[in-house]
């Protein structure tokens, strides 16, 4: 049986950390590419770079920076995205990789289906999840 390693794109891991912002952006999608090279958070950018160099894998970074793209240096780094009203808890793993981080931590809660209550029409089973 064949060895499967993990790639983005034809591109290794090893490959990708190595490559700069520029040589990273050519594998994205057009939108994901504009965006990168219009700009990165500096403050973020120089917060993963530290908790990568301390090698800290359990130090949870936390950004309010929803549109920032995830990039092959933020691999395995745990970020906490402000979802409105908490950090929601991300590790980056490769699948994410050209994704804003506003996708991955979700801003509401899913709706849940119950039985109606006492004295509630049929119409109100929808359970609200604020509850």
């Amino acid at each position: 049986m064949a060895k499967t390693s993990t790639t983005y794109r034809g591109k290794t891991i090893e490959e990708l950390k190595k490559m700069g912002t520029e040589e990273f952006a050519k594998l994205l999608t057009s939108r994901a590419r504009r965006s990168l090279l219009h700009g990165v958070n500096k403050p973020l950018d120089k917060k993963i770079d530290e908790a990568v160099r301390l090698k800290q894998p359990n130090k949870i970074i936390r950004t309010h920076d929803r549109d920032a793209i995830v990039t092959p240096k933020m691999l395995g780094v745990k970020l906490g995205v402000h979802s409105g009203n908490q950090f929601q808890q991300v590790e980056i793993t490769l699948d994410m990789l050209g994704h804003k981080l506003g996708e991955l931590a979700l801003t509401r809660k899913r709706l849940k289906h119950g039985k109606a209550g006492v004295g509630a029409t049929k119409s109100s089973t929808a359970i609200t999840a604020r509850g």
